[in-house]
């Protein structure tokens, strides 16, 4: 790499991506001393999903799980939630709140609106402020230790994203000491990834010197990447990036295609691939460029490491934190230093 471009990317964001590992592996630790579910919550008859940015998003593969296990499950935004569906918020619903900070504005009023109510859901709050409202008010909590983090959130999503494999498991009634095993292996294979990370950046820069639109795509569980890849670009790198599910992408979109285009489309549960390799095969052919994310691509930032189908939405995300160095550094900017926004939300 480059020792200008290295100067570049320097700084607090990228020690926090460096940082995931021990991050994954301090949270999977605190997860094996967590008890179980109440039953008041295991009985609810239906299950809202909430939160705002990538705390949002992070709740995708949860909601799949819970589905195909025959539960109904609703992802709802914080936002959306408190002022046009309250509805919800009653005795027969469980509510499962993340957020990464613990005290943004929508999840301190969400907080205020079930406590005053007679008929009131049963709260569990994911989160990184131990001594947030959402963990001081929660009915029940899962704190992911993950550490502090800078600006763009990376630690903390992927230590969300194990919190909810965990949580899942619990709520399905399953054994979590398998779980609890597969998710040890992610803080080794994000430390493997990142190992020649100089390396991987350096490509992204060269590939994508000529970009002009940007999106990310992907199916199912996939969407998790699909959404936070796309905001934490926007913040990293101040270059617009769109996130929709494949299918979407078909509805309209061909009529950018142009050699300015690159598609990152997440090839997803086996029985998705072939949808997702059609996408990116028609793309190329109209003139476009896009690549596929998977644990079957050419060796390269895009290959993710093999592992559990669990970890898959964890490792997605690494291509995408490091293009998020790549394009920064190209437009020079500082990756993950916010110059009008906060990390934490507090005006609603």
């Amino acid at each position: 790499m480059t020792e200008n471009l290295i100067s570049k990317i320097q700084g607090a964001y990228l020690g926090d991506l460096l940082g995931q590992p021990a991050a994954l592996a301090d949270t999977v630790a605190s997860l094996s001393s967590l008890a179980g579910i109440p039953s008041r919550a295991l009985a609810a008859e239906r299950i809202v999903l909430t939160g705002m940015g990538a705390s949002l998003h992070a709740v995708h593969p949860l909601r799949v799980r819970l589905v195909r296990s025959g539960r109904t499950a609703f992802v709802v935004e914080t936002a959306e939630l408190i002022h046009a569906q309250s509805a919800l918020l009653d005795a027969r619903t469980l509510v499962i709140a993340v957020s990464q900070s613990g005290r943004s504005a929508e999840t301190v009023e969400l907080l205020n609106i079930a406590s005053q109510r007679t008929s009131r859901p049963f709260i569990i709050g994911v989160t990184n402020g131990a001594d947030s409202p959402l963990a001081q008010r929660a009915d029940a909590k899962i704190v992911i230790r993950a550490g502090s983090e800078h600006s763009v959130s990376c630690k903390t999503y992927l230590s969300t994203l194990a919190a909810l494999e965990w949580l899942g498991g619990a709520i399905c009634s399953e054994d979590v000491a398998p779980i609890l095993a597969e998710l040890g292996l992610a803080a080794p294979a994000v430390k493997a990834y990142y190992a020649d990370w100089q390396a991987k950046v350096e490509q992204l820069a060269s590939e994508f010197s000529n970009l002009r639109h940007l999106f990310l795509t992907g199916r199912g569980t996939s969407l998790a990447a699909v959404s936070t890849g796309a905001i934490i670009l926007k913040e990293s790198t101040r270059i617009q990036a769109e996130g929709m599910s494949t299918p979407e992408f078909r509805h309209g979109l061909f009529e950018l295609i142009n050699p300015g285009l690159y598609a990152l489309v997440f090839a997803g549960e086996a029985e998705m691939v072939p949808l997702n390799e059609s996408l990116v095969s028609d793309i190329r052919r109209m003139g476009g460029r896009a690549v596929l994310i998977g644990e079957k691509t050419a060796p390269g930032p895009f290959r993710l490491p093999a592992l559990p189908e669990r970890l898959r939405p964890m490792t997605e995300m690494l291509p995408v934190q490091l293009l998020s160095l790549a394009l920064a550094a190209l437009a020079g900017h500082v990756p993950g230093d916010f110059e009008r926004a906060a990390k934490v939300t507090v005006v609603l």
